[in-house]
């Protein structure tokens, strides 16, 4: 995987985290940096680790699929971009919460927003295994750019709101199509250039 397909797939998986910091952000009564920071920190820490989780998972079943690796990480990559791009289109229109403000959110509740958000990875974390994907650093560069992501947009929440959010899915949505099928043509690619040679 090379570091463009990298970036792009950090930048993909931190948008589910993005569009919850967005809504976070709403909700918090003048939120400050280190609220965000923080808020960051917890959501990278969580979307890194759970990558790792999947490929563990994908590692042990990987001999069995090599043969299909490319069309696994596609069809998975095409799922979660999909169910990403519908969320954020059948939410574009609902209006903005009224939830109380707060100062900050309980640790808690953020670990398990972050956990709810960083599902996606751990799927994508199987498909990479089935690549013989080196982990450690795409895992790294998705926990630093969701920590990134997420403190921005917990300082946007109350100007961009829902909707951004919202957007934000459907653009992470459009990327992941665009990595699986990225990562298919390359296959396919490769497979017909050895049958022409």
């Amino acid at each position: 995987m090379n570091l463009a397909s990298t970036a792009l797939l950090a930048l993909a998986m931190s948008t589910d985290a993005f569009a919850a910091a967005v809504g976070k952000g709403c909700a918090l009564h003048d939120p400050r940096w280190r609220e965000a920071l923080r808020t960051g920190l917890i959501f990278g820490t969580i979307e890194g680790t759970t990558p790792i989780i999947g490929w563990l998972i994908g590692s042990l079943a990987a001999d069995a699929v090599s043969a299909w690796d490319h069309w696994i990480a596609f069809a998975l990559l095409s799922v979660l971009g999909v169910r990403m791009i519908l969320a954020g289109l059948e939410g574009a229109g609902e209006p903005d919460g009224t939830l109380p403000r707060r100062a900050r959110h309980s640790f808690w509740i953020l670990a398990i927003t972050g956990f709810a958000t960083s599902i996606d990875a751990m799927a994508v974390g199987v498909g990479l295994a089935f690549l013989e994907v080196d982990i450690v650093p795409v895992s790294i560069a998705i926990g630093v750019t969701t920590l990134t992501m997420v403190a921005i947009g917990v300082m946007l929440g109350r100007v961009l709101g829902a909707v951004a959010g919202r957007k934000a899915e459907v653009v992470g949505g459009l990327i992941l199509l665009g990595i699986g099928a990225g990562i298919l043509y390359e296959h396919v690619a490769a497979e017909l250039a050895g049958v022409a040679g």
